[in-house]
C-alpha cells in the first residue's frame, strides 16, 4: 500500500496521537495526555508534529464515536438499521435508532464524542499559540499550518454542532478561567455558525491551492466547507429548533464558494465506485478533503478505520456450514434506503416508492444501488465473492440481509485487517471522505433552488445522474439498472417544487450511508413528519421498532451530556426539549 502524509507518521508521531481518558476537570486547557506540552513546543520540528497529532485527532474515532457519523447521521434516520446481533447488541445505538427518551439518560457515546472532539481542539488551540510564539522566517509553513489548524478547528467544532446544536466555541487566546466560564449558550446558534465560517475564512484566505501532502487541506477543501457551513447557517432555526427562515444572502455565499470548487482541479470520478475503494483510488479527483489512515506502520494493529469496524458483515459459510470471518454486521441500509433506488422510466419514484419492497425481478434501479448496498446473491464489492443471506449475523426480521458497502472493504483483500485479537473485528485504512466533489454541486443546487434560480439547479444535479448512469463498469451483474437525467417538460415540469423535491431525493441517493442523512432531514425541518412516517411502516414488519416515535422539537438534536452539565458546574444549559 503506498502510505502518504498521515499514513507516513512514523513512531514518535503516532505515540504523540494516542488518546488516554483522564478527569474531565480542566480538560479544555491541559495538554491532552500522549502530546508534547507547550512548553516543549519550541522548536520547528516539534511544531510541526504537534500539527501532526492534532490531524491523528479527527480521526482517533472508536466503535461507539465514529467520525464517519454512521451511528448518528444514517442510524437515526431512514437510511440504516443499527444491526449486530438484536436490539440489545450496542442498546445506546438501538436508542439513536427508535429516538428513545432514554438519550437523556447516562449514555458513553455522545458524551464521549463531546468529550474527545474536544481534546482534539485543545491540541490545536495549543498548536496555534506555539505557531504564534515563531516567526515566517523560522518557519516557512507557518501560515498554512496555522490556516490549517483553524480549518481543523472549524471541522471538529461543526461536528459537534449539529449533533449538540449549543456547544461552547473554544479558541486558543481563552484562558483556563474563560474556558471554566464559557457557557455552551454564550453565543446565538447564528453566532455559533458565524465562528465555524471566521475560522473557515482564516483557512480559505491563508491556505495555498495544493498541497504537497495529501491529507492536508488547501484553498479548496475550505472553500467546499464554506459552502457547507453557510448553508447550514442559512437554514435559521429558533430555539426550538424548527425552521423559521431559510436566509438568501448566505444562499448567496453557499454559490459563491461553490463556485471557486466548480472552477479548481477537483472534478466527478468517472465511476461512482472510485470513492469508496482502497489503495490507488484513494484522494482522487472527487476526494476534497479526507481522513487519511494507515496500516503497517509499526503499531498493533495500525491507524485503522477503527470507527467503522462493526459494519463488516459476516462473510458466509464454509464447506462445513461454519461461519467464515465473522464481521459485526452492524450499519445495515434500510429496506426504505433500498426502496428509494427504485426508478421508474428511469426517474425516482417519489411518490410510490415505499408501498412496496424492491425486487429485482421487476424493478428497475438507479446503478448506486449496487454500490451503496450489498444484495443477496450479488457479488460483494466487485469480486468473485458472493454475499449471501448467511452473511448477516439476525434473521430477516430483525435487520434484513442487506449490509453497508462504502466503508468497507473486500475481505480477501490485503486491506482487510483483523483490529481486535478477542473480537470478531476487521479494520481498514481506507480514507473516510468528508467532502467530495458531488457533495459541492448538491450545495450549491440547493442553494439556487431556495434562492428560485431552480432552472440553473437542473444541469447541476443531471451531472450527478449522468455520472451514475455511466457507473456501470464494475457491475456489469446489475441486469435491471435504469437512470435517466432529468429533461424539463419531457419527463418532468421542473418548477421550484418539483427541483426541491429531486434535490432532497438526489442528496439521499448519492450521498446514502455516508453519515448525513439525519443532519440533512434536521436542516430541511422534516425530520420529524419524515421519521415518523418510517416509524409507521417499520413497525408493522420489525417488532423492535414499536414504540419507536420521533419527538419534534427535541429529538433534533441530542441532549448535552449529563456528564458535561456536570462537569461545567451548571453553566452548561440543557438544549430545548430535553430540560
Amino acid at each position: 500500500m503506498n502510505i502518504r502524509i498521515i499514513k507516513q507518521v512514523n513512531m514518535l508521531i503516532v505515540l504523540m496521537a494516542i488518546q488516554t481518558f483522564v478527569s474531565c476537570d480542566d480538560f479544555l486547557d491541559k495538554s491532552p495526555y500522549g502530546t508534547l506540552s507547550e512548553e516543549d513546543l519550541t522548536s520547528v520540528q516539534s511544531i510541526e508534529n504537534s500539527c501532526i497529532a492534532a490531524y491523528a485527532g479527527i480521526g482517533n474515532d472508536e466503535i461507539n464515536r465514529p467520525m464517519s457519523l454512521w451511528g448518528y447521521g444514517n442510524v437515526r434516520a431512514d437510511d440504516a438499521y443499527k444491526g449486530g446481533g438484536g436490539s440489545t447488541d450496542n442498546t445506546e445505538l438501538y436508542w439513536f435508532e427508535i429516538s428513545s427518551p432514554s438519550l437523556a439518560n447516562e449514555i458513553g457515546g455522545p458524551d464521549v464524542f463531546w468529550y474527545r472532539n474536544y481534546i482534539v481542539v485543545s491540541r490545536i488551540n495549543s498548536t496555534l499559540r506555539a505557531l504564534n510564539n515563531v516567526t515566517d522566517n523560522e518557519m516557512p509553513t507557518r501560515q498554512s499550518r496555522m490556516a490549517e489548524m483553524h480549518f481543523l478547528r472549524a471541522h471538529i467544532h461543526f461536528y459537534n454542532k449539529i449533533l449538540f446544536k449549543h456547544i461552547p466555541y473554544i479558541v486558543e487566546t481563552m484562558s483556563r478561567e474563560d474556558i471554566s466560564n464559557e457557557s455552551n449558550v454564550a453565543l446565538t446558534d447564528d453566532e455559533l455558525w458565524q465562528k465555524i465560517i471566521d475560522d473557515l475564512e482564516y483557512a480559505y484566505q491563508n491556505l495555498p491551492t495544493t498541497q504537497s501532502q495529501v491529507g492536508r487541506p488547501n484553498k479548496y477543501a475550505a472553500a467546499a466547507y464554506l459552502a457547507k457551513a453557510y448553508l447550514y447557517k442559512a437554514y435559521r432555526q429558533d430555539e426550538q429548533h424548527n425552521v423559521t427562515e431559510i436566509n438568501q444572502q448566505e444562499l448567496q455565499k453557499v454559490i459563491e464558494y461553490a463556485d471557486v470548487v466548480i472552477a479548481s482541479p477537483y472534478h466527478l470520478e468517472s465511476d461512482y465506485a472510485y470513492n469508496f475503494l482502497p489503495g490507488q483510488y484513494e484522494n482522487g479527483a472527487e476526494s476534497i478533503f479526507a481522513i487519511q489512515y494507515s496500516m503497517d506502520d509499526g503499531t498493533t494493529w495500525g491507524r485503522l478505520n477503527m470507527g467503522c469496524v462493526l459494519t463488516a458483515p459476516s462473510q458466509g459459510v464454509d464447506a462445513q456450514g461454519n461461519l467464515t470471518n465473522p464481521g459485526m454486521d452492524f450499519h445495515k441500509p434500510s429496506q426504505s434506503l433500498v426502496n428509494a433506488f427504485i426508478t421508474k422510466d428511469g426517474l425516482p419514484d417519489f411518490d410510490a416508492y415505499n408501498e412496496q419492497d424492491y425486487n429485482e425481478a421487476t424493478d428497475k434501479a438507479d446503478p448506486r444501488l449496487y454500490h451503496t448496498v450489498a444484495l443477496p446473491g450479488k457479488p460483494y464489492k466487485y469480486t468473485d465473492r458472493l454475499y449471501t443471506t448467511q452473511c448477516t449475523r439476525t434473521s430477516d426480521q430483525f435487520y434484513g440481509y442487506y449490509s453497508s458497502l462504502k466503508e468497507n472493504v473486500e475481505p480477501g483483500s490485503e486491506y482487510y485487517v483483523r483490529a481486535h485479537k478477542e473480537f470478531p473485528w476487521y479494520g481498514n485504512p481506507k480514507n473516510w471522505i468528508v467532502l467530495r466533489y458531488a457533495d459541492v454541486l448538491l450545495f450549491k443546487a440547493e442553494a439556487l433552488i431556495e434562492t428560485g434560480s431552480h432552472a440553473d439547479a437542473l444541469p447541476l444535479i443531471n451531472q450527478i445522474r449522468n455520472r451514475a448512469k455511466a457507473s456501470t463498469g464494475l457491475i456489469g451483474f446489475a441486469n435491471n439498472v435504469d437512470i435517466q437525467p432529468y429533461n424539463d417538460g419531457v419527463n418532468c415540469t421542473w418548477n421550484q417544487g418539483f427541483a426541491r423535491k429531486a434535490l432532497r431525493w438526489e442528496r439521499r441517493v448519492e450521498m446514502a450511508c455516508e453519515g448525513f442523512r439525519f443532519f440533512d432531514l434536521v436542516r430541511w425541518g422534516i425530520c420529524a413528519e419524515t421519521m415518523n412516517a418510517y416509524y409507521q411502516k417499520e413497525q408493522a414488519l420489525h417488532t423492535y421498532y414499536q414504540g419507536a416515535y420521533f419527538e419534534k422539537n427535541k429529538n433534533e438534536f441530542m441532549p448535552v451530556p449529563i456528564q458535561q452539565l456536570r462537569w461545567s458546574k451548571d453553566i452548561y444549559e440543557q438544549n430545548y426539549g430535553w430540560k
